[in-house]
This record gives structure tokens, C-alpha cells and sequence, in this order.
């Protein structure tokens, strides 16, 4: 009898001893909140990251939070065209803005409808999401449609459903950007698990959402992905302007892999979408 109680007393022991070992093991886990995990393996022996990911946020109207807003004829369209609330994906919930740009971005929100022309002699205007220009980074990422990650041991490219876009990352790479444009000039690297992209090259006709908010020419991103489980990365960017922005600041969100039977990335060329509202004033009548 003596004997089992011991055994009990010693069992007993052993797991109170392992659930206070288990926690600073808790403890340690990444400050998103996720356990550890490793992703299978490329076949170069970095995490493998191909797939079609999708964000669920609505940072694509704002990436502060939002409350909801009408659309911009509610009149015809009712709540079709309305803004639903959201909330953001701000570390820390607000954009740094210099106080001199803030009237910048107002400007943005408040003619985000009237688009002009490219190229013509008055400054550009509108959300370039509505004239369907290229997205920009970080925008590109938590727009509503999926994007496909193909993975080499040299170049990983990302392409969009929103107007064909498409970026190609030079893995180590040194090259600085041979010219300035829409996707910027990508080039990455690993850091263990996390796949780290570092963009520079803007020009500055992207935006960050449809609440106007913008950057300069001067814009940096550095992006990072990392694999969280088998259907999820991590995503977080950190954003850097002096020209717009007092100091960096940081996005972060999860994406989700698409696991449909047969899902794929669609096409949605909007360009003739947008005629008749960038050049209809021009056409002879």
C-alpha cells in the first residue's frame, strides 16, 4: 500500500514538474500570439510559401480603424457601393503623418472621385484604385482578391488578381532600382522562417486605402512573411517616408491560404472599366 502512494506522490510530481516547465515555453511563443511552427521545406531548404493567399480585412477602405460610411451615390446604389466598418492594421492605430500633410490626405479623400486623365497638365487625382493603376506595396497585399506566391531559389513571384499586377522578388540581391515605379523595386532575403522584402523605387501615385491615405517618391517598405501553420502567414510591413511621415510605422495582418478544389487566380483587367471615366470628356460627341 505504502508503495503505491509513492508511486502516486512521484507521478503526481512529475506532471505538476512538466506543467511548470511547459510554461515559459508558453511563454516564448512569437509576440504575434502564434506558437512556433516550421513550414515545410523548398527544395533549397527555406520554408516553402507557394500558394494563393488572401487577406480578410477591410484596410483596403482604411487601415485605421473605420466606422461604416455611404457609398459614394447611395442614391442609385443603395448599400452596394457602402463602406462597412472595420478595424485597423496600425500598430498603435495612428499614421504618423507630418501636421503640414494632413490636409494633403483630406484633399485625397475628398476628390477620391474625380479622376483626370494621366499625364495631362493638371496633378493627378482620385484613388488610383479607381483609375485601375498597379496598387502599390504595401496595398497590393490587403486588397479584396487573392495573390499567388511561385517560389525559387533566385526570384519569387507575386502576382495579383487586381489588374494583372505582378512583382518579382531577386533574392540577395544588391542592384539598387534601376527606375522608379508602381511595385517598387524588390529584393529579399531569409531570416529563418520569415521571408524579408526590402522595396524601394516608388514613384508616388499609389496610395495606402480609399481613405486617401498617401506617400511620397521617398516611400521604403520592408515587408515580412512568415509561415504561422499550414493555411496562414503573418504578414507585417514597416513604412518609412521622411517626406510624408514623422517616423516609421508598422502593418500587420494574417493571410489565409485559398484551399478550394481547383482554386486559381482569376483575371480582372479593369482598364476598360475606367474609359469613359478618364478620357470621356475628351471623346468628340
Amino acid at each position: 500500500m505504502r508503495n503505491r502512494v509513492m508511486i502516486v506522490v512521484a507521478t503526481a510530481a512529475l506532471i505538476v514538474g512538466l506543467w511548470l516547465t511547459a510554461i515559459p515555453v508558453a511563454a516564448q511563443a512569437p509576440a504575434a500570439g502564434f506558437p512556433a511552427y516550421r513550414a515545410p521545406r523548398a527544395a533549397d531548404g527555406h520554408p516553402d510559401l507557394n500558394g494563393i493567399w488572401q487577406a480578410l480585412t477591410t484596410a483596403n477602405f482604411d487601415v485605421q480603424d473605420h466606422e461604416a460610411r455611404p457609398g459614394l451615390h447611395p442614391e442609385l446604389e443603395g448599400a452596394y457601393d457602402a463602406q462597412h466598418a472595420g478595424q485597423g492594421i496600425v500598430e498603435g492605430g495612428v499614421i504618423p503623418y507630418r501636421p503640414e500633410m494632413l490636409a494633403k490626405k483630406k484633399q485625397n479623400f475628398d476628390t477620391r472621385a474625380k479622376a483626370n486623365p494621366p499625364h495631362g497638365e493638371e496633378p493627378p487625382m482620385g484613388d488610383p484604385e479607381l483609375k485601375c493603376w498597379m496598387p502599390g506595396v504595401p496595398r497590393a497585399t490587403y486588397m479584396p482578391f487573392p495573390f499567388q506566391i511561385v517560389q525559387t531559389p533566385d526570384f519569387i513571384l507575386m502576382t495579383y488578381e487586381f489588374n494583372g499586377t505582378s512583382r518579382i522578388i531577386r533574392m540577395n540581391w544588391k542592384e539598387e532600382a534601376p527606375v522608379d515605379s508602381f511595385m517598387g523595386w524588390n529584393r529579399g532575403h531569409w531570416e529563418g522562417e520569415t521571408l524579408v522584402v526590402d522595396v524601394t523605387g516608388f514613384n508616388d501615385q499609389t496610395w495606402f486605402d480609399r481613405a486617401g491615405d498617401f506617400h511620397s517618391d521617398a516611400l521604403h517598405v520592408v515587408e515580412r512573411f512568415t509561415a504561422v501553420s499550414p493555411y496562414h502567414l503573418q504578414y507585417e510591413a514597416t513604412i518609412e517616408d521622411p517626406k510624408v511621415f514623422t517616423r516609421p510605422w508598422k502593418i500587420s495582418l494574417p493571410l489565409y491560404r485559398r484551399v478550394e478544389k481547383n482554386v486559381q487566380v482569376m483575371e480582372f483587367k479593369c482598364v476598360p472599366f475606367v474609359e469613359e471615366l478618364l478620357y470621356g470628356s475628351l471623346v468628340k460627341k
